[in-house]
């Protein structure tokens, strides 16, 4: 009769699985709480629109009294309000008087939109005047609370680190070019996926989108890129380590929720160069401010996906290296089926999260 399972074997490797979920746990907690706990305005630029004593007064008075939240200017006139808000330098423009005005460019963040028209419509409540306010910039009809970009991202990053699992898990006993090409053919697909839910599904954006197509793709091949080559070195370890740099601070530092003047420092410093704010911020200036500053977030997603192709080829050097019986075409039997069943386990943690 066959003996039974180990179970102190089989409980010591259940234990070291339920290690990624319990970090995982830690991880996201940190990354989400830390960026969205508390959201409150630092250095939120605004503008004052007009000139002479009482607007450099009602300037003056706005920025002291904010604290360090609010980096108060002003501008001699509308046109030059406007401007500034289209070109996302500032987040609001007051323009005083007997019918007081607010601009905003909901566009460039619904929420900071929101954070300024707060502090003004006080500032008008004390001057017994209702406030006016006009967006220069509004989302389209389809994304009314102007969102849809973020969880856009959130869709196109979970195809793309999930698939990270299985072309690099499942797959391991294929050649790496092999590997990358499936990994260039499912980062079209993901990015075709996420063009038809952004237009002709629910109409999130109402133009452009063949460059929200070309950003999406530029996006998710970076991350199949990166993910693959790094499933080299860190194999069931991989899930994880996506999953901190696509998700975790990904997501936290994109400022599809809170643009950095309303976060903890480190995540409006992550909103810099992380590939998240760079499809975020890209296609909001493609789709609502004719390109402003475009070709920076299209260099920052470029760098990504050249990081990406530096992974793979570093991947390819150390698969190279390796004595045959230490790759899998080459291994026994028995170590073949382990590594089956490791990549499986991957796979399956990978769908789980």
């Amino acid at each position: 009769m066959a003996a039974g399972p180990n179970t102190t074997g089989a409980l010591r490797h259940v234990l070291g699985h339920l290690l990624t979920p319990l970090l995982m746990c830690v991880g996201m907690g940190l990354a989400y709480l830390g960026a969205f706990h508390a959201p409150a305005p630092h250095d939120l630029r605004v503008d004052v629109v007009g000139s002479g004593p009482a607007t450099q007064v009602l300037a003056q008075t706005l920025h002291d009294k904010g604290a360090g939240a609010l980096d108060v200017r002003t501008v001699p006139d509308r046109e030059t309000a406007v401007t500034a808000l289209r070109e996302q330098h500032s987040f609001g423009a007051y323009l005083p008087g007997e019918r007081p005005e607010l601009l905003v460019a909901s566009a460039s963040s619904d929420t900071s939109a929101m954070a300024v028209e707060k502090v003004f419509t006080k500032v008008a409540a004390a001057q017994d005047a209702p406030l006016k306010v006009t967006d220069v910039a509004p989302v389209s009809s389809g994304d009314p609370t102007g969102q849809g970009v973020f969880f856009l991202l959130v869709a196109l990053s979970i195809g793309a680190y999930a698939s990270v699992a299985v072309v690099g898990g499942a797959g391991a006993v294929l050649p790496l070019r092999i590997r990358v090409l499936l990994a260039a053919a499912t980062s079209l697909v993901v990015s075709l996926v996420g063009t038809l839910f952004a237009g002709p599904l629910f109409h999130l954006v109402d133009q452009g989108l063949a460059g929200v197509w070309a950003l999406s793709w530029l996006y998710t091949a970076g991350i199949l890129l990166v993910g693959v080559g790094l499933h080299t070195f860190l194999r069931r370890w991989t899930t994880l380590g996506v999953m901190v740099l696509f998700v975790m601070l990904n997501f936290t530092s994109s400022g599809g929720i809170y643009r950095p003047e309303l976060q903890p420092g480190f995540f409006g410093a992550l909103h810099a160069f992380w590939n998240g704010a760079g499809f975020v911020e890209g296609v909001r200036g493609h789709v609502y401010f004719d390109g402003h500053a475009l070709g920076g977030h299209v260099l920052t997603l470029s760098l990504w996906l050249l990081a990406g192709i530096a992974l793979v080829i570093a991947a390819g050097l150390a698969e190279a290296r390796r004595k045959p019986a230490d790759t899998p075409h080459a291994t026994p039997a028995g170590t073949s089926a382990g590594i089956a069943e490791e990549a499986e386990e991957e796979v399956e943690e990978a769908v789980a999260v």
